[in-house]
């Protein structure tokens, strides 16, 4: 992926979308029709206090000399949220790391889920719990997790990954009723991916095999959308129990780069909650299935 491209395409589509009023500028009677969407360059510099051709350069991609001040204030004129604060900070870090060399930077092999982790995941019980990584491959979860999102896991590509069950898998749009907000969710959270890590060859494949899949995913990328969707509600229509309603915890595992444990839940008492112990039971092993799996 070209990075100045990334840089030029992400600072004009918040550009279009931030208008004058919502950045506080008094647009005089007699300034006439606006050829552009949103903000000009020249009103973006004059809110962030560089000079037009040094915004320009940087909206072309040419992030040289980029300071973390003049970002953060660019950040503020184009009334960036922190997802997307961050993003362009990850973009201009990784155009300025390129351009310092003649080759990408060597990135060392996603690591597995360790062995203890695995098992600390399986062991959990009564909520489900999962490890995805940043290209929302599901690599490990324990047995209420794959019983709730079986249809994920069960999803003939490998391996089970959360963006190409949504959008090539033809079970997606029963599974979630909210399918629409779930793909924009699943391509932000890709796209905010591809900022941290530009070179992870998996992730580009991943991109390239949905955006040649199909258009509901390309003209989607195309929004260079962004956001941190760490904790939130969901709903799905689960093969088994019917309509399900949780809410989902995310949190970055400090000791394993690049993944994240996701805990999900419902309010105890409430149909949902009943569904998902329902759940559990058909997927617990019956004691002297489990006898037997331990016996040599």
């Amino acid at each position: 992926m070209d990075r100045r491209s990334e840089i030029r395409d992400f600072l004009t589509t918040r550009r279009a979308r931030v208008t004058p009023e919502q950045a506080g500028l008094v647009l005089s009677p007699l300034s006439g029709a606006r050829r552009v969407p949103g903000l000009r360059r020249e009103e973006v510099a004059q809110l962030a206090g560089v000079s037009v051709p040094y915004y320009t350069r940087l909206e072309r991609g040419d992030a040289r000399g980029a300071t973390d001040a003049v970002l953060d204030a660019i950040a503020r004129a184009l009334l960036l949220d922190d997802a997307e604060r961050a993003h362009l900070f990850d973009l201009v870090r990784a155009a300025n790391a390129a351009a310092a060399s003649a080759a990408a930077p060597p990135r060392p092999a996603r690591q597995p889920v360790r062995p203890g982790l695995r098992n600390l995941v399986e062991t959990i019980s009564g909520v489900p719990v999962y490890i995805r990584n940043g290209r929302l491959d599901l690599l490990a979860g324990n047995t209420l997790a794959r019983a709730l999102f079986a249809p994920v896991f069960d999803s003939p590509a490998r391996p089970a990954n959360s963006a190409r069950f949504t959008f090539l898998d033809p079970a997606a749009p029963a599974f979630y009723p909210d399918w629409d907000a779930v793909a924009d969710q699943i391509v932000a959270t890709l796209r905010a991916e591809v900022g941290r890590n530009p070179y992870d060859k998996a992730l580009s494949d991943l991109i390239g095999e949905l955006s040649t899949r199909g258009d509901t995913f390309r003209q989607r990328w195309a929004r260079h959308d962004v956001r941190h969707h760490r904790a939130g509600a969901k709903r799905i229509n689960h093969p088994l129990v019917g309509p399900l309603t949780f809410s989902y915890e995310t949190t970055q595992l400090t000791a394993d780069d690049g993944l994240y444990l996701i805990l999900c839940s419902a309010p105890a008492g409430s149909r949902d909650a009943e569904a998902l112990d329902l759940l559990a039971s058909w997927n617990t092993p019956h004691p002297a299935e489990q006898e037997q799996a331990t016996q040599p």
